[in-house]
């Protein structure tokens, strides 16, 4: 029996549905939506809960009657736990249209615009490990919910396990002869939106070798589809696998990535790319298998835009990003604008400022004139273009960068802990007031966690994940060995 068979198996016989409520609930949302661990908090009955509380709030908000958009990934169950999802809408009298596939998050985000609903549900964990799945909410532009949305399906949440009251659920085949849901293929609308963003035909005669590393994700086949199948292209982990083999979790990062900085070395390729579980953040390589840090791809990709696209607008970054945009905001004249983690906290501001890139250490890059959220593949597509455009290789587009900004290396650490000693490391981070840091003065902020901000404007940033018993600290600075003793000094700092 395969290793993804037994993975299987121990699910599905611990998963079952009827689990009794309880009056206090699980369900907490975090940075992007709620996530759990499949079993024992993301059930059947938890999802259902979560469903109503959503069809509460669309009820209250006035956007029930433009129906939601429901889509998932590639993790067990998750088709499934979407139909679960509309199940219970379809009760409520919403009317849901819902992916007759896997697909990538970014795909729903658009079809929620695209389809002018009154939101979206996504049954995805993201990047979390393969026994974990989440259900995100998307507001009616297809951003991720906001924070009072949040708090408004949170509270409807609490007062049903409150009541004990259990959602109602609608078979999906009466729900469909009441014209209250119908099954869609959410994929063609949104390539032919990323095609109005980037000239495919130019993409395809330039023919930039790439290796694709898709990681048994929602994004398999999205690139071959827009390159076309006499593209030079290789995709590697490309069929589904909720098990995830040979990695922690699906997530784009270098520890994940050493296949693909293997085969685009041995296949001679220009580029690596990566996606995530569910494509909404991106991987990166260079043409000699050297992993770029997502640091250097957010600002890569803003130096694309404004520089060999010729754009002008306004940055919006998190906390948790590059310096170098700032550097690259003075260059060019436009404004950098700093916020907490998570997208939520970036779209407000992209569209405020009609922003054309907003982006975070995780990946997660969005643009103008598309819908506000992450979407892997356009940026995946936004960087071959720039090869395309410039004739330059990965390696020489990073030494262009530092011409303009001076070089910044950085790295991140997770460090688990015990969770029931989370509130004593926060309490020894929040009392943390150290003068100096690696020989440097230093300034303390709390935008999001705990960020060390050197004279030189190296930084340190210490974050508790809100999902899982990690710690994640973050440092950037001129030099591998400075961005090391930064890390030493941080896990000093928290006591883990």
């Amino acid at each position: 029996m395969k290793a993804a068979e037994v993975f299987l198996l121990i699910i599905a016989e611990s998963t079952a549905r009827g689990n009794v409520m309880s009056n206090t609930s699980p369900i907490k949302f975090g940075t992007d939506g709620w996530r759990g661990l499949i079993a024992r908090d993301f059930t059947f009955d938890n999802v259902a809960v979560c469903a109503a509380a959503y069809a509460r709030y669309l009820k209250e908000s006035g956007l029930a009657g433009k129906g939601v958009v429901v889509g998932y990934d590639t993790r067990f169950l998750s088709d499934e736990f979407a139909r679960e999802t509309a199940a219970v809408l379809t009760a409520a009298g919403i009317h849901v249209t819902l992916s007759n596939c896997a697909v990538p998050t970014p795909t729903v985000s658009f079809s929620t615009l695209h389809r002018n609903s009154g939101g979206a549900v996504v049954i995805t964990a993201s990047h979390n490990p393969a026994q974990w799945n989440g259900f995100k909410v998307k507001s009616p532009t297809g951003s991720s919910a906001s924070s009072d949305v949040v708090a408004a399906i949170e509270k409807h949440v609490g007062d049903l396990y409150q009541s004990g009251e259990r959602p109602v659920r609608l078979d999906l085949k009466q729900a469909a002869d009441k014209g209250l849901f119908e099954y869609a293929d959410l994929t063609p609308p949104y390539l032919e939106q990323l095609g109005k963003l980037v000239d495919l035909n130019k993409l395809r005669r330039g023919k930039a070798k790439i290796v694709v590393d898709s990681m048994h994700g929602a994004g398999a086949g999205f690139f071959r589809r827009l390159l076309g199948d006499d593209y030079p292209l290789i995709e590697i982990k490309g069929e589904p696998n909720p098990a995830f083999p040979g990695m922690h979790q699906p997530e784009p990062i270098a520890p994940n990535l050493r296949e693909l900085e293997t085969r685009v070395v041995t296949e001679r390729a220009d580029i690596g790319l990566a996606t995530d579980g569910d494509a909404d953040r991106l991987g990166a390589t260079d043409e000699n298998g050297n992993f770029l840090t997502q640091l250097q791809v957010i600002s890569l990709l803003a130096m694309y835009l404004l520089d060999t696209r010729g754009e002008k607008g306004a940055i919006v970054k998190t906390i948790t990003t590059s310096r170098m945009l700032d550097k690259l905001g003075k260059l060019y004249g436009v404004p950098v604008f700093e916020t907490p983690v998570g997208f939520k906290y970036i779209a407000p501001l992209m569209q405020r400022e009609n922003a054309i890139i907003g982006g975070e250490e995780s990946g997660g890059y969005g643009f103008r004139n598309h819908v506000l959220e992450r979407d892997a593949v356009l940026a995946g597509l936004y960087f071959l273009d720039f090869i395309a455009l410039t004739g330059k290789k990965p390696s020489e587009l990073l030494a262009e960068l530092y011409d303009k900004v001076g070089p910044h290396h950085y790295h991140r650490i997770d460090v688990t802990f015990d969770e029931t000693e989370r509130q004593k490391v926060l309490e020894r981070l929040k009392a943390a007031a150290p003068d100096t840091i690696d020989g440097d003065r230093v300034k303390k902020d709390t935008l999001d966690g705990f960020r060390f901000t050197l004279g030189d404007g190296s930084w340190l940033l210490v974050r508790a994940s809100g999902t899982e018993p990690l710690l994640r600290i973050y440092a950037e600075t001129d030099s591998m060995e400075r961005v090391n003793r930064l890390l030493d000094a941080g896990k000093k700092i928290a006591g883990v």
